[in-house]
């Protein structure tokens, strides 16, 4: 091992391991630092990867890469007790090059794309915890592992170690994350015959269908349940704002295990076998929770740096577009041989001009007022479903008296007027 590196990175997920093959196809030496036992042991995310932005790294990457679906169907259900409304898209142009994305098993996908970075010249070491950054003269020079004789040192450290980041913490970038900035994610691995899982979703071979589940699937807290199709397994998960867990006193696997034995959702996972069972913190803070993501010496990037667009269920993207953008900061300052964080500033800079900075901008007070006001959960999505079924109910009844019941329904004047008030209200903060 070389006694300094042009850069370290720590963490081995798709934010770290995008600006590491970055760096080595520039011909930078790089070393990336991984607790778990191989990339994607500790890494955990719903399971959607996102086409585009792995492909401007490495063009026609889905031809090699491990993964299980191209997805050509996303459906949206606004679940209540007994009853949904469902709505999708369905692209069978997503099921061709170049597709939009794919269901990934982390653990699978991960090693493939950190042995790409390998390939290009990074090196790789895991089982290895970086205990804290050595900071000389307010500038980050390298970082202290649990290994004997584990300080390594380097011109940048790239701080890419998942939502707690209690490096960036201990540097002062951010404080303790506030439980409404986080939100806990339990998702199971279901194993599943391949046909099956074709025949219950509808879908020809090589097909996927992702389902993203509002309502009772977090017994009205903010929050989310998904089903994802693999070759021949099903992820299924929960994720709800930590906030919204404390309140309700509910634990996560509680959640999980009252969305598999929803009547809707039961007979999609009949019959299947648990393989994995998983956990993990997810940023939720979005725009206004970005910690500082620049120093002398040392960038933010990925998940530590709060960059999930929870709106959209996106964050492999995101991760991975924050990672070449550090790495392009980084390059420029190899040429200047100035690492001070004026010149990485142009990081963050490309950051917020970027795709990533302007939707989540665009989406920066959604959280918050979807959190401070659990009526669309709690209240609105249950009444929607019940309106649903009464309209669609043949009875007898004319239609018209039908749209007056449904309006009668909705409540007093004063209510229906917080109603449309509501909507107007949602509209604004999604609008940005």
């Amino acid at each position: 091992m070389p006694e300094k590196f042009d850069c370290i990175i720590v963490g081995a997920g798709p934010a770290g391991v995008s600006c590491a093959y970055a760096l080595a196809k520039a011909g930078l030496d790089v070393l990336i630092i991984e607790r778990g036992e191989y990339p994607g042991a500790k890494n955990v995310m719903g399971g959607v990867l996102y086409r585009k932005m792995l492909d401007d790294i490495i063009p026609g990457f889905y031809k090699e890469a491990p993964l299980e679906r191209p997805v050509v169907e996303q459906r949206f259900m606004l679940l209540d007790r007994e009853s949904a409304v469902t709505f999708s898209y369905k692209g069978l142009e997503w099921g061709r090059e170049p597709y939009n994305c794919f269901t990934v098993l982390r653990a699978k996908f991960d090693q493939w794309f950190a042995q790409k970075a390998v390939e290009a010249g990074a090196l790789l070491i895991n089982e290895t915890v970086v205990q804290e950054c050595i900071v000389q003269d307010g500038r980050v020079v390298g970082v202290r592992t649990d290994r004997p004789d584990g300080d390594v040192y380097a011109d940048v450290v790239v701080l890419a170690d998942g939502v707690n980041s209690l490096l960036a913490k201990s540097l002062g970038f951010h404080k303790e994350w506030k439980p409404d900035e986080v939100a806990l994610a339990t998702m199971e691995v279901l194993k599943l015959d391949k046909t099956t899982i074709e025949e219950r979703f509808n879908l020809e071979p090589n097909q996927g269908c992702t389902i993203e589940i509002f309502g009772d699937a977090t017994q009205g807290i903010l929050g989310t349940g998904f089903v994802y199709t693999n070759k021949d397994s099903i992820n299924i998960g929960v994720g709800a704002l930590l906030s919204g867990l404390i309140k309700h006193k509910l634990k996560p696997y509680e959640l999980l295990e009252r969305l598999k034995q929803h009547p809707l959702i039961r007979p999609l996972i009949a019959g299947s076998e648990p393989q994995e069972y998983l956990a993990h913190l997810i940023p939720e803070g979005g725009y206004r929770s970005m910690p500082k993501l620049v120093g002398h010496g040392v960038l933010v990037v990925g998940d530590a740096a709060q960059l999930v667009n929870s709106i959209h269920r996106e964050g492999s993207n995101l991760a991975m577009t924050s990672g070449v953008l550090a790495a392009e900061a980084i390059i420029t300052a190899k040429e200047l041989n100035d690492f001070s964080e004026n010149i990485l500033d142009s990081y963050r800079i490309n950051l917020l001009n970027s795709f990533v900075g302007q939707d989540l901008k665009k989406y920066k007070a959604a959280t918050h007022h979807f959190e401070r006001f659990p009526q669309y959960f709690e209240q609105y999505i249950p009444m929607l479903n019940r309106a649903a079924g009464r309209f669609l109910t043949v009875d007898g009844t004319p239609k018209k008296e039908k749209q007056k019941q449904l309006v009668r329904q909705m409540g007093t004047v004063g209510e229906r007027f917080k109603i449309a008030r509501d909507i107007l209200r949602a509209w604004k903060v999604m609008k940005g």
